[in-house]
């Protein structure tokens, strides 16, 4: 089985971080590499996330930090990066962050390449470094060709690897891909995996982050209305597919971003298993 990963988000009540400690628990089955934990707007929930990343450390998993420089300083960067050592971490997923609205380009960082380059001056090879990468162009890029110039300008400046932007056409992720191939990009590109579980969910993630639901999947989700059932059902037929088509095609690893959920990741993962064994 090709490597697999799993994506968290801070819970923010107790309720919340009992129902995701039963999660982790139920997807660590599955022997993840790594699991990584999100990073809220202007470090908004960066305690949140340390406490994640500590709990998962102490389960005995690997964990990913999220570290966004959106807004930061060298110093408060230099701060958190001294933290996440002490804990014990190991891998970064480094990312300029979104802008909130009416936000000029203020901090010591305009683009996650600064960040990455920033880790590794400080840092050296410590930490391995995850930078995010989008199939279907990240929604503020100038061009296609500007928003893959910045991805190669992330790896130059010293990312290992790269996790993708959620998407469900395979074609978009083949065609990335061999675009920064051919400037000369050549770190592992991780396909990312959003199960579906909720239309509505669904459409508003994917408007504020620019992935491209296919026409034919828009419309069956809205043919199904108010049929969570069917909408669940037709969600793991879609992703399962992708995921085939993804693995047949020798991507170096799936990461999926759970939602916090486990129900969905679980079946995709066993109809997986089933098919390559």
């Amino acid at each position: 089985m090709t490597s697999i990963s799993f994506e968290f988000f801070p819970p923010k009540t107790p309720e919340s971080a009992e129902k995701l400690r039963v999660v982790r628990q139920q997807l660590y089955a599955q022997k993840p590499e790594f699991c990584s934990v999100t990073y809220g707007a202007g470090g908004s929930t960066q305690e949140g996330t340390f406490s994640t990343v500590r709990q998962i450390l102490k389960e005995g998993v690997q964990a990913a930090s999220h570290l966004s420089c959106i807004g930061a300083s060298h110093d408060s960067v230099r701060q958190e990066l001294a933290t996440l050592k002490a804990m014990g971490v190991k891998r970064l997923v480094a990312l300029r962050g979104d802008l909130p609205s009416g936000y000029g380009m203020g901090g010591a960082f305009h683009y996650a390449s600064d960040l990455v380059s920033f880790i590794r001056a400080e840092t050296g090879q410590y930490f391995h470094i995850e930078v995010a990468a989008y199939p279907e162009v990240h929604p503020q890029a100038k061009s296609p060709k500007a928003d893959l110039e910045a991805f190669a300008a992330k790896v130059k400046a010293g990312a290992n690897s790269a996790i993708t932007q959620y998407f469900y056409s395979a074609d978009a992720y083949f065609r990335f891909v061999a675009e920064a191939h051919r400037l000369g990009v050549d770190v592992p590109v991780v396909p990312g995996i959003m199960p579906i579980s909720s239309s509505t969910q669904l459409m508003r993630f994917s408007d504020a982050c620019g992935a491209e639901i296919p026409r034919w999947i828009r419309l069956r989700l809205q043919a199904f209305g108010d049929d969570s059932a069917s909408i669940k059902a037709f969600g793991l037929d879609v992703v399962t597919a992708l995921c085939d088509q993804l693995l047949s095609a020798g991507v170096p690893a799936l990461h999926f971003y759970t939602m916090n959920q486990s129900a969905s990741t679980l079946e995709i993962l066993k109809r997986i298993n089933a098919r390559q064994n």
